[in-house]
């Protein structure tokens, strides 16, 4: 195999690499996974790396995304063993000539998707694409209104940094001071900061009542959040 021909062949896997990443980035973040965290665990599934973090608790936090990720993880596997050995295989048996029009044919349609996912990179198109990936996850995991919606930021040990939006205040905790509450004696969660009207975060007050629209950020076990806030999963981004 000569220069040009090695060149090209390189370019075209990593190419395809990262488009396959950016497609399993999108299905993670569906699950409510950030895009960089999410990104950084399929880098880490589909080659097969085995580097690890804490952030991979977020994955076997999930009984979906557990299944995903052994999906991905099947994926990167066959993916290296069959398709990249047959590339490689069908690219030497070939002529340069030959190779070059069998490159541009599959290099213009994995080239349109790569160009959609760096136009998705602009801010106004991001954030028009979180809208719509928002609006697709609520139809695909059938997420109602009628539940706040919680974030998983990150662990600490066993216990975890969480974002959760009231869109409607738990009864037994309506009209109540977070002290009154007694959030940390009965649950051990610790409210550390509360965002409302867009506002800058700010650390709550022992007279602070619970609003709809307020961004709470958690300190706690994260089923334990889930449970008490009525809460479930939804898509965000960093």
């Amino acid at each position: 195999m000569d220069i040009t021909l090695a060149l090209l062949l390189f370019s075209f896997i990593i190419l395809l690499y990262w488009v396959i990443t950016e497609v399993f980035t999108f299905i993670f973040r569906l699950t409510g996974l950030p895009a960089e965290k999410a990104r950084f665990q399929v880098i880490s599934l589909l080659t097969g790396c085995g580097f690890t973090t804490r952030e991979s608790e977020m994955i076997l936090s999930s009984r979906r995304r557990r299944r995903l990720a052994r999906i991905t993880m099947l994926f990167g596997y066959v993916f290296n063993v069959t398709i990249v050995s047959a590339f490689i295989n069908v690219f030497l048996s070939m002529k340069l000539v030959q190779v070059g029009y069998e490159f541009l044919s599959l290099l213009i349609p994995l080239a349109a998707v790569a160009v959609i996912f760096i136009f998705m990179r602009v801010p106004k198109i991001h954030a028009w694409g979180d809208n719509l990936l928002r609006r697709t996850a609520d139809r695909i995991f059938d997420r109602q209104e009628t539940f706040n919606a919680v974030m998983l930021v990150d662990y600490i040990g066993s216990e975890s940094i969480a974002q959760v939006t009231i869109r409607h205040i738990p009864d037994e905790y309506r009209g109540l001071t977070l002290a009154e509450t007694k959030l940390r004696a009965d649950t051990g969660i610790s409210v550390m900061l509360v965002e409302r009207n867009g506002g800058k975060p700010e650390a709550p007050h022992a007279d602070t009542v619970f609003e709809p629209g307020d961004k709470l950020t958690v300190f706690g076990d994260y089923q334990t959040i889930c449970k008490t806030f009525h809460a479930r999963e939804h898509f965000a981004d960093d």
